[in-house]
């Protein structure tokens, strides 16, 4: 992994073999991110898993081990106490061009990744909601 930073912009390069989620707070703990938005991320991936959320404590998990391309990564990150909590959306494309998306839960490069991060100070957590079970966003 390597990243660079100008201006809250960080631009972060992925690998073949590297996993998107440990690179990624790696990124943010050698940014010193206090949160951030995840506006694009492209490239390819291979053993991706993505989710649907269909009720309190049932959330759909499937595991792509094909390569699929990276049409769209996004999503917000923040720092609670000394770990990062992200919740990110993907959508996926095969071969045939046929897209998946769904909450993304990992992955590992198969090709290049490229990730691009807005650095902000704003202050936001993620709290588990009692109705739902989701972990929802709670401004200060």
């Amino acid at each position: 992994m390597k990243s660079k930073e100008e201006k809250n912009i960080i631009i972060i390069q992925l690998f073949p073999d590297e996993e998107v989620n440990n690179n990624l707070k790696q990124a943010c703990k050698k940014h010193d991110i206090k949160s951030a938005v995840l506006l694009s991320g492209i490239g390819q991936l291979k053993n991706a898993s993505l989710g649907y959320f269909k009720n309190k404590g049932n959330y759909t998990l499937e595991k792509f081990d094909e390569p699929l391309e990276i049409l769209s990564l996004t999503g917000t990150i923040c720092k609670q106490r000394q770990d990062y909590i992200f919740h990110l959306h993907a959508v996926l494309g095969d071969e045939e061009k046929n897209a998946i998306g769904g909450h993304f839960f990992e992955g590992i490069i198969s090709v290049t990744g490229e990730i691009i991060l807005l650095k902000t100070n704003l202050d936001f957590q993620r709290k588990t909601d009692r109705e739902t079970g989701l972990q929802t966003l709670y401004l200060k």
